[in-house]
């Protein structure tokens, strides 16, 4: 059809220039070069090169004289002749170089732009498990193939997509794990590529149907040989910390039980040991001894209270019961459940009238300004007084209690709100489980709100929490 197409339009030129109008040799060989140049560059070099010479047989035959007969009387048009033939072909030739060039330069960029995609859906999967499982389906997605593999060495499995259409030979798979990039073209074309993260081989990918360039499908399987890699190395790094955080909360339940459990525990036992033995005991030693002893048990059921919570806690299992209240409802309620804690401390509330209501679980907000203002009364000079503030800032109610007590360094302040953790200066000296603060923590976050220090060693410290406000 295209040969038909090519020849009817060389024969409307010669025809109109014959018949219609009559032109200068010169005019003539322009027009036959543009149609030259043309069809190079719509349909390619070989029809250009079968239209070059046709064209220089109708210019002689048609054009230049003597007209009617395919030989040249002037040899200034022999030179004619062949100039016209060697510009038609060199003119095509770079026409078609040029359409193909402009052409590889496309499906270059096309396949960057798919190998992008492709980057994108691998950077999208979390999950070192999900992304082995994810890859086939992505390489299936991105470079529209009709089916793909993974076979990874380690754990001597393979992953594939559309296994109804695609047959899959693992020994095949496990053989080109260390072998280089081979195709097949028989049936659906297939490529089968090594994966490997610098010199070390990690499995194998297997593409049928609808290939990418070479390029391409290497620059692919070194993609998915680091994505791989990166997040079996995220994984392993994300169980190391597990493991890290596991054996540091181990050792710190270890030492608050040792210390913290053991301390009421041995009170106890020696207060009932010494109501056994010593039968001549007073009334006032009896009443000493029980006073140890409830004292000690509220110690030590406090300290079991305070784990139960926790674990409640971090597996989500208290139900806020969220209503609107004032700041002032708050602190009013926290500084009378806390009297005991506080010993009588002077407390200076601060806070305006003009504060909006707060949006909050009332027993649950008590029971953190509860911790705070006990911290405060524990790290803090009994002589010095406490501090209640609140002011709205960044959509908010900053509510915060100040002391002035030793302070907390800086490179203690985001560790003291971790479960049983303790200032390395107060733990010994003053009495404590380490878990005020987490909870603390854990009823803020379950608010939605945030918990937060500020402190300056040697001149106190200020807590601050953010109460969401009512609607």
């Amino acid at each position: 059809m295209r040969w038909a197409t090519a020849a009817a339009f060389l024969a409307a030129i010669v025809f109109a220039y014959t018949h219609l109008t009559h032109v200068n040799p010169t005019t003539v060989a322009l027009t036959l070069l543009l149609y030259i140049l043309l069809l190079a560059a719509g349909w390619g070099f070989r029809y250009a090169v079968v239209a070059s010479f046709a064209s220089a047989l109708c210019f002689n035959f048609f054009f230049l004289p003597p007209i009617g007969a395919l030989t040249i009387s002037d040899s200034q048009n022999w030179i004619a002749l062949f100039a016209f033939l060697a510009t038609a072909l060199i003119g095509s030739n770079l026409s078609d170089r040029i359409k193909t060039e402009a052409a590889a330069s496309n499906r270059r960029r096309r396949e960057l732009e798919l190998l992008y995609d492709f980057g994108q859906r691998l950077l999208s999967t979390e999950g070192a498990t999900d992304l082995r499982k994810a890859i086939p389906q992505n390489i299936v997605a991105a470079f529209r193939t009709q089916g793909a593999a993974l076979y990874l060495s380690a754990g001597d499995r393979v992953y594939r997509f559309d296994t109804a259409r695609m047959a899959v030979d693992p020994e095949r798979m496990r053989g080109a794990v260390h072998a280089g990039v081979s195709y097949k073209t028989a049936g659906p074309e297939t490529a089968l590529l090594p994966l490997a993260v610098g010199v070390r081989p990690v499995g194998s990918i297997l593409v049928e149907g609808n290939l990418p360039s070479q390029e391409t499908l290497e620059a692919m399987s070194s993609l998915i040989a680091i994505a791989i890699e990166s997040a079996s190395a995220v994984e392993k790094l994300a169980r190391a910390d597990a493991a890290h955080e596991s054996e540091r909360l181990r050792s710190a339940l270890l030492d608050s039980v040792t210390h913290d459990l053991r301390t009421p525990l041995t009170s106890i036992k020696a207060s009932v040991t010494s109501m056994l033995t010593q039968g001549a005991l007073t009334e006032e030693q009896r009443m000493e001894l029980l006073t140890v002893i409830d004292e000690e048990s509220d110690r030590l059921n406090h300290l079991i209270a305070q784990a139960t919570e926790m674990a409640r806690l971090d597996a989500r299992e208290v139900a806020l019961d969220p209503a609107a209240y004032t700041v002032q409802q708050c602190v009013e309620r926290a500084l009378e459940e806390g009297q005991a804690a506080l010993a009588g401390r002077a407390v200076e509330v601060r806070l305006a009238d003009t504060l909006p209501r707060v949006w909050i679980d009332l027993d649950l907000i008590v029971k953190v300004l509860g911790h705070l203002l006990e911290n405060a009364s524990k790290y803090s000079p009994a002589d010095s007084p406490i501090f209640i503030s609140g002011v709205v800032e960044g959509g908010e109610l900053a509510l915060s209690v100040a002391d002035r007590g030793a302070g907390i360094d800086a490179m203690e302040q985001e560790m003291i709100f971790d479960k049983f953790y303790r200032g390395q200066s107060q733990r010994y000296r003053v009495q404590g489980t380490g878990m005020g603060l987490a909870i603390s923590k854990a009823i803020m976050e379950a608010h939605g709100g945030s918990i937060r220090v500020t402190s300056q060693p040697g001149h106190g410290s200020v807590f601050t929490i953010g109460l969401p406000l009512a609607r």
